[in-house]
């Protein structure tokens, strides 16, 4: 199934759905494809369906979000995934987190007009900080999540603390490095900086209440240190879970704590 050419998707009752993934084109709102997959809940047929957004350089088809969307699925919702612009199977190129609310605001649309009255949204590192901004900006429309999950999410732009946050900036910032995105990683990612600076992660937090706000994060992560969830928390009415042990993002979200997550997403 695709997308009609002006973007709106076909309407389908979840009840008539087999239990197969579907998978469609979907268009945003700036004219940007993206792949998405949707996968109806192995338990039962609910309500609620949870987005998944992944990671910078991830996809819907790699085994981490796979792996993820199949332990979700468990919980009791049905789960959508899709690839970012410039990831994948979409078209465009990836601005790290700024145009990305409108591929996530697309896949979030797309389940509500496969008819789940309830939708929630968990990020991972750069999908974490587009469920954010996701969640202030898109208050109140068809496009909104009814509950929030940001796992291994930056707190703040432009953060260089980190060995692995270096790398990432030069594999954004400079020619080489993002040959290297696309060649090496799997990622187009567009040149031009940033006009205007998008609201932050940290800045997005107060405006997302009353909607329940969940931040998660690895004391192990090599990406972002601790101050960055307790940013995040101590900025709106968040619920923080620390990770003994935990690395970052997708690839180090175990079953158990993906069962947790699926959990508070579907009772949230």
């Amino acid at each position: 199934m695709s997308s009609e050419a002006e973007g709106r998707f076909h309407i389908l009752d979840v009840s008539s759905l087999t239990s197969r993934p579907l998978r469609s084109t979907l268009c945003t709102e700036d004219g940007v494809r993206i792949e998405a997959v949707y996968e109806p809940s192995g338990a039962s047929v609910t309500d609620t369906a949870v987005v998944l957004a992944h990671g910078f350089t991830g996809s819907a088809d790699r085994p981490a979000v796979r792996r993820a969307a199949r332990v979700l699925a468990e919980r009791g919702a049905a789960v959508v995934t899709f690839s970012f612009r410039g990831h994948g199977r979409s078209g465009g190129r990836s601005t790290v987190g700024d145009r990305e609310v409108l591929d996530l605001s697309a896949a979030v649309r797309w389940a509500r007009e496969l008819g789940h009255a309830r939708v929630a949204t968990v990020g991972f590192s750069m999908g974490g900080s587009v469920v954010l901004r996701h969640a202030a900006l898109e208050r109140g429309t068809e496009g909104r999540a009814d509950a929030v999950a940001a796992v291994s999410a930056p707190a703040r732009w432009y953060y260089r603390g980190t060995a692995p946050m270096r790398r990432v900036h030069w594999v954004v910032t400079r020619p080489a490095g993002r040959l290297v995105g696309r060649y090496g990683l799997g990622t187009r990612i567009d040149s031009r900086a940033w006009d205007p600076v998008p609201l932050s992660p940290v800045e997005a937090v107060p405006l997302i209440a009353p909607t329940p706000l969940l931040i998660v994060h690895g004391d192990r992560d090599a990406y972002f240190p601790l101050d960055h969830p307790r940013m995040l928390a101590a900025a709106g009415d968040a619920e923080l879970w620390v990770e003994r042990g935990m690395g970052h993002a997708e690839n180090a979200a175990d079953r158990e704590l993906l069962a947790r997550l699926g959990d508070w997403l579907t009772r949230a």
